[in-house]
């Protein structure tokens, strides 16, 4: 079902990442909101002064007084006036919630995690399939402007092949959305946070062969942190690391170095932009794209839906891809680094 300007949303949950697709779409003119879902009466009011989040500064005030505002997902669901969901809702909620509203028609952005495991992740792209509507995960890291450097680097013919590569993400363990603190709602720290880098190596170098993994989880002490190796054909290996560190001033940082056969490309979001160090002793700093991730993630959906067509560059299948490898990853973390086959 292809739809024209402007589409009309109905965005689910108003927390930290509702909070942040909203401050996202103020930059976009082909989308409307319509109608917000929450359990919560002063975001529905608009004041999400109270919502905190790890990045992005701190929640804002919003003009509600045209969106209608729903306390119950059926009939938001319901709603004729909605094109499409998008789903900011804790990651247990997601399978339900995303298959509710394709068999009501709608077309899906749905927050990472997937889901909470490989076969939900599944159903939800079936479900896309079986009623001809557009699903797409927000694995924002596919636009974020330095790791589009990185695809473009990787994906040059005169870079040569991946060598090593090493990706890290943490922060400490978040003070807000206390259900981020059950495990059984969110997967757990690194689940949550790290699939972000597992969903960049499927995206830029393919499954693994098999993983392996350790590291320590404390929920009581806010410490959920992880080291994995990703093992891939020819000996060669890639390295994912981070998650929550103590609550309170570990500041959030992301970074990575990839070699290939002709450079080195390496950033962190604590220093500058990403360098290619070439074998040839030449550096470049690389050029970026002048956008904020988000608007072009939600854009890129957008255009997805009104062309009726399934996303090429964040696929669903290779989220729930993202969704069993991470669980393999945390898997191997219980067995204490016993290296697991990799089936994906």
């Amino acid at each position: 079902m292809a739809i024209e300007n402007p589409v009309r949303l109905g965005l689910l949950g108003l927390g930290f990442m509702g909070s942040t697709h909203l401050k996202a779409m103020r930059s976009l003119n082909d989308v409307r909101l319509v109608a917000v879902f929450s359990n919560d009466e002063r975001q529905l009011a608009g004041d999400l002064t109270a919502v905190q989040g790890n990045f992005g500064g701190p929640g804002q005030k919003h003009d509600f007084s045209h969106v209608r505002k729903y306390r119950e997902l059926e009939p938001l669901f319901a709603d004729p006036e909605i094109d499409v969901v998008d789903v900011c809702l804790p990651t247990d909620f997601h399978a339900d919630a995303v298959t509710a509203a394709l068999r009501a028609g709608k077309h899906v952005l749905v927050e990472k995690p997937m889901a909470l495991d490989g076969r939900a992740a599944d159903r939800m792209v079936e479900e896309a399939e079986r009623h001809g509507r557009t699903l797409m995960v927000a694995q924002v890291l596919r636009f974020w402007p330095e790791y589009e450097a990185l695809r473009d680097v990787v994906r040059d013919p005169q870079s040569g092949d991946m060598r090593s590569a090493t990706l890290r993400r943490r922060c400490a363990a978040p003070g807000w959305g206390g259900w981020l603190n059950d495990q059984a709602r969110s997967g757990g720290g690194v689940f949550d946070l790290l699939i972000h880098d597992v969903d960049i190596c499927l995206h830029l170098f393919g499954a693994p062969e098999a993983v392996s993994a350790t590291g320590h989880t404390d929920p009581s002490a806010g410490i959920d942190v992880l080291q994995a190796q990703l093992f891939y054909s020819g000996g060669r290996g890639v390295f994912v690391a981070g998650g929550w560190h103590h609550s309170g001033s570990f500041p959030f940082l992301m970074e990575y170095t990839v070699t290939l056969d002709h450079g080195t490309v390496d950033w962190s979001s604590a220093r500058g932009g990403p360098t290619l160090y070439g074998a040839d002793g030449n550096t470049r700093v690389l050029e970026l794209h002048e956008h904020d991730a988000y608007a072009a993630e939600i854009e890129y959906f957008l255009s997805c839906c009104r062309a009726g067509r399934t996303p090429e560059i964040c696929p669903p299948r290779e989220s729930a891809a993202a969704v069993e490898l991470m669980l393999l990853i945390t898997e191997s973390r219980k067995r204490k680094g016993e290296r697991i086959p990799c089936r994906i």
